[in-house]
C-alpha cells in the first residue's frame, strides 16, 4: 500500500500524512516518543528506595504495560509486520535503543552511576521483550503477569551469577 493509499483511506491528503510521518513505515512506530517521556516519567516518581531494576520494573508496569494491553490487537498486527520485514526490525531496534537510553539517563537522574544505569536500561529493555513476546503467544495471562515473571527469572538468574561467583572466589581463596 502506498503512503497516498494510506492517506486516503485515514481520510487525510498525502502532504498532511507527511506532517506527521517522516514515511509511511513510521505509522509503525507512531507513540515512541510519549512511551519514552512516560517510561522517564515514570522512572523518576518510582520510590526512591528501589534498585534501578525493580524500578524499571515499576516504569514499565505503570507506563508501557496498559498502552500495549489496551491495543493488544495492534501490537500483534504491528509484531507481524515488524517481523516480515529486515527493514523494519531494523528499525523497531533502533526505536528500542531510544527507548533504552531514555530509561539510562532517567536511572542516571535518580543518581545511578553511568554504567550501571546503561547495563540495567538494557538488561531492562531484553526483558521487557522477552515479556512482550511471551505475551503475543500465551495472550491468556495478562502482560503484567509475564513481564513480573521474565523479572524474577532476571533476578535468578542474577543470585545464580553471585553465587558461582562467590564459590569461585571461595576456592581461589583455599589455593
Amino acid at each position: 500500500m502506498t503512503a497516498a493509499e494510506i492517506a486516503a483511506r485515514a481520510g487525510v491528503t498525502e502532504r498532511t500524512y507527511f506532517r506527521h510521518f517522516a514515511d509511511k513505515r513510521e505509522v509503525l512506530f507512531d507513540g515512541e516518543a510519549p512511551l519514552r517521556e512516560a517510561l522517564s516519567t515514570a522512572v523518576e516518581r518510582a520510590p526512591r528506595d528501589l534498585p534501578p531494576v525493580p524500578t524499571l520494573l515499576s516504569a514499565l508496569l505503570a507506563a508501557a504495560v496498559p498502552r500495549l494491553e489496551a491495543n493488544r490487537a495492534l501490537t500483534v498486527a504491528r509484531h507481524q509486520v515488524i517481523s516480515a520485514s529486515p527493514a523494519l526490525r531494523e528499525r523497531d531496534l533502533a526505536k528500542a535503543e531510544s527507548l533504552t537510553s531514555a530509561l539510562a539517563a532517567a536511572l542516571e537522574h535518580r543518581g545511578v552511576g553511568e554504567r550501571a544505569a546503561r547495563l540495567a536500561a538494557e538488561v531492562g529493555m531484553v526483558t521487557w521483550a522477552q515479556a512482550v513476546n511471551i505475551w503475543l503467544i500465551e495472550p491468556v495471562i495478562s502482560l503484567a503477569t509475564h513481564l513480573a515473571n521474565e523479572f524474577d527469572a532476571l533476578a535468578e538468574l542474577t543470585r545464580h551469577i553471585s553465587t558461582e561467583r562467590d564459590r569461585t572466589e571461595d576456592l581461589s581463596t583455599r589455593s
